[in-house]
């Protein structure tokens, strides 16, 4: 799949293009509707389907003091996009520039000299150009002028309100990982590389591959039963994994740990990408060492039964 940069000409085979328009970060099921409509489009007129994000995300330019919020890295979503039949993925890498194009200059500019586009699918509620003063009619209007089709794509409903990554936000923050899952159609899954820590898990009888959250969304702190998947080889692991601060111990330190059951290899170095499926438990601080050890022997036999209960692999 190509990885294709705002700022660079396309290869002449990819001029000609459907491009779906959009964050696209957590690319739920609203996103999946915009690139589902794009890539029919597309392979309709025989013409290659590209789907566009922004990173980083307009809300980091305009407010870099946010919490994290970010559902996806572009290596995530690359791979989301390539599995809903793009044939390259686009970023628009948001920046200065960007964020002073005019709307007009945006579709003349951008999508027509540079991209060559010959259509472009959002959602109705996209907006675009400097002050977002670009919407659905202005595209349409300024699309028409330089020869590219536009269509828009209503937002999906569910239970009476529209999917969207604030949803999915709201699920993960409340610990709800499961309502996140079904809006996404897939678990949340936090992607890095293992790092060495201070090792007090392999003491207790309880080894972990520690792994920075970086600009991930923070979901509930806690415990949750989780599947691992280590990408070199594909392998694919149960566990327990606490996010948190790990208030047992001092100082506080932010990570995600996850404890594979039934696994001694060595991970450190290695990237994995790791699923939330159920919540277990917020975190808390325990009168004893014994009394932690106690709990998480529940907590991994609670993970243990959920996930093989679920079929989760």
């Amino acid at each position: 799949m190509r990885f294709l940069d705002h700022r660079e000409p396309l290869p002449p085979s990819l001029r000609g293009a459907i491009i779906a328009l959009g964050n696209f970060d957590g690319f739920h099921l609203g996103h999946q509707a915009v690139a589902d409509e794009a890539t029919r489009w597309a392979r309709a007129e025989g013409r290659p389907a590209i789907i566009a994000t922004f990173d980083p995300h307009p809300v980091r330019w305009f407010r870099p003091d946010a919490e994290p919020f970010r559902l996806t890295t572009l290596e995530q979503r690359q791979e989301l996009y390539l599995a809903a039949g793009a044939t390259a993925m686009l970023v628009f890498h948001f920046g200065a520039e960007l964020a002073n194009t005019s709307a007009e200059d945006f579709v003349r500019v951008l999508l027509a000299e540079r991209l060559g586009a010959a259509g472009v699918v959002t959602g109705e509620d996209f907006t675009f150009g400097k002050g977002r003063t670009g919407n659905r009619a202005a595209l349409d209007a300024l699309g028409r002028e330089v020869g590219i089709a536009s269509r828009a794509v209503p937002a999906v409903m569910d239970g009476g309100r529209p999917v969207s990554s604030s949803r999915v936000r709201e699920a993960l923050r409340s610990g709800d990982p499961q309502e996140a899952a079904r809006l996404l159609t897939r678990p949340f899954a936090i992607r890095g590389v293992v790092q060495h820590g201070d090792k007090r898990g392999r003491t207790i009888g309880y080894p972990t591959a520690n792994l920075s959250l970086e600009h991930y969304l923070r979901p509930r702190y806690g415990i949750y039963a989780v599947t691992g998947r280590v990408l070199a080889t594909g392998e694919i692991l149960q566990g327990a994994a606490n996010i948190g601060v790990r208030p047992q111990f001092d100082p506080p330190k932010e990570l995600l740990e996850p404890h594979f059951f039934d696994f001694s290899g060595d991970l450190y170095g290695q990237e994995i990408e790791v699923a939330f499926h159920h919540f277990l438990r917020g975190e808390a601080k325990f009168d004893s060492l014994e009394a932690l050890i106690a709990q998480m022997d529940k907590d991994c036999e609670a993970a243990r039964h959920l996930l093989s209960a679920r079929g989760h692999d």
